[in-house]
């Protein structure tokens, strides 16, 4: 089924206005749901990874085109199969039926239409996980107003607090702005965090900010600015995982971060009064944070 905003696409604050039934928009999908990956993912925060994993379902097509992007195959929709959204349904009950701790949508903007027709579809089946937002951060209103109460857990990042670091790296001067006003959006959706007897979350705001290289300054005044905002009512998670992937137009982000730089980021947070954060130690920004994109679990597995 082809929804009308797909005509003349305004999902993402780039309002391409593309008519994806005839070609890809902005942020490189068509109308057809393109999935990467439908696995259970164990390299999540401890509250969403569980013991079991979570049942994380890779979107590809991203409207951002972050220079230093981690997931470039999927972004860039070089990878993924379209599927129905009769077949995401499925693969939500996959998930569930393999131990998923909830049902996590990796980077869903391009398809948010569908995704609210089948998380209903879903819930009104029977499935009673947790289902999780995990996404940039650059969102109208209109979208989070579409998914509403249909998300338990909004997994936003807050990638830069200066139009500079959004322009230079992300095409985007409006991402502080829009990204400010998305997560308000959310948390007044999700006021609290709320977590099971296990600690597994069941609802709320996590806020993941992942530093970048010769970028402390910018992390900094990132944190602050959350802290100062939602303070202990906003879950942070403070990354060090950046991994440079082949030729970037910036020499900075050549590297990783330093053990130092990341270490006096969570000496700031610490110091302004951060308590509710999570943080990656010692060999965190591994690779194997970034699964291989060959899409399992997308196709219906075949029956005997």
């Amino acid at each position: 089924m082809t929804h009308n905003i797909y005509n003349s696409c305004t999902l993402c604050p780039r309002r391409c206005r593309t008519d994806r039934s005839i070609r890809a928009g902005r942020c490189g999908a068509t109308d057809k749901i393109r999935l990467a990956r439908a696995a259970l993912h164990y390299w999540e925060e401890p509250c969403i990874s569980g013991e079991r994993g979570s049942g994380t379902v890779f979107f590809s097509g991203c409207p951002l085109g972050c220079v230093y992007c981690q997931n470039r195959s999927i972004a860039s929709c070089e990878v993924g199969i379209e599927i129905s959204r009769e077949r995401l349904v499925d693969i939500f009950f996959e998930l569930a039926e393999k131990g998923a701790h909830n049902i996590n949508l990796v980077t869903p903007d391009c398809y948010i239409p569908d995704i609210v027709w089948a998380i209903s579809e879903a819930k009104k089946r029977g499935l009673r996980l947790p289902f999780i937002c995990n996404c940039s951060g650059y969102h109208t209103l209109e979208v989070i107003g579409m998914l509403g109460s249909l998300i338990d857990v909004w997994l936003p990042d807050f990638k830069y607090i200066t139009p500079e670091y959004g322009a230079k790296y992300s095409n985007a001067p409006d991402y502080p702005d829009v990204a400010k006003a998305a997560i308000d959006r959310m948390f007044k959706l999700c006021p609290e965090c709320i977590f099971d007897d296990d600690g597994m979350i069941k609802k709320g705001v996590i806020i993941r900010h992942m530093m970048l290289p010769e970028g402390l300054a910018e992390s900094k005044a990132a944190v602050e600015y959350l802290y100062g905002r939602y303070g202990d009512a906003a879950w942070l998670s403070l990354m060090s995982q950046y991994t440079p992937f082949g030729a970037l137009p910036y020499p900075e982000l050549s590297r990783r971060v330093t053990e130092k730089e990341y270490d006096a980021l969570i000496d700031f947070a610490i110091e302004i009064g951060v308590e509710n954060a999570y943080t990656q130690e010692g060999q965190s920004a591994s690779e194997s944070f970034i699964p291989d994109f060959d899409c399992e679990g997308v196709l219906a597995e075949k029956k005997d």
